[in-house]
């Protein structure tokens, strides 16, 4: 009797950072890749596209924070969902998705140190490419976009990067419930 009763006080004494994953923390990657896309819907007017990409921001977020978040495979739903919420044609995203997290694994394969400037370096490459990548399917598509209307979106975006890695790394410390700091 007595140690069922010192359980339950340790039980109720125990820290909720300690007791491990959440329930459905596989999911929360995802979700959040889906959230920060529908962003694109919410209902802001702009005359020049300055409203950046904020999944493939939470993507690369997430990729760069941790690489087991998910796998390479969900680039392609979450990009499909991506473009059916910002408008894009239909595989633009789902190329641009596949294409960043491919370079992502290639670069941490060859990279001995992970710095912040140098994730900060790839993600600001990898969103120019995008931008660029979407430029050239709207000309291709006869879309009378210059090009310098890229820069907003790019600037915005790159700028916009070290956010969405901070937003990734305590959406991950939440679904591990890990307090900031604490040894594993």
């Amino acid at each position: 009797m007595k140690t069922l009763a010192k359980s339950k006080r340790r039980q109720r004494h125990e820290s909720p950072f300690e007791q491990g994953p959440r329930r459905f923390a596989s999911h929360l990657p995802w979700v959040s890749i889906l959230v920060a896309s529908s962003l694109a819907i919410l209902p802001f007017m702009s005359m020049r596209g300055w409203w950046p990409d904020f999944g493939l921001l939470m993507l690369l977020g997430w990729r760069m924070q941790r690489s087991d978040a998910f796998p390479n495979w969900y680039a392609i739903p979450l990009g499909l969902a991506n473009d059916l919420l910002t408008g894009h044609p239909i595989g633009l995203s789902v190329v641009t998705y596949n294409f960043a997290l491919l370079m992502i694994d290639i670069i941490d394969a060859r990279r001995m140190w992970n710095y912040w400037w140098s994730e900060w370096l790839v993600a600001a490459l990898l969103v120019t490419f995008a931008e660029l990548l979407q430029w050239f399917v709207a000309y291709v598509q006869d879309a009378a976009i210059p090009i310098k209307a890229l820069i907003p979106p790019v600037i915005i975006m790159i700028f916009f990067v070290p956010i969405a890695l901070a937003i990734a790394s305590a959406l991950d410390r939440y679904r591990l419930r890990q307090r900031r700091g604490a040894k594993p």
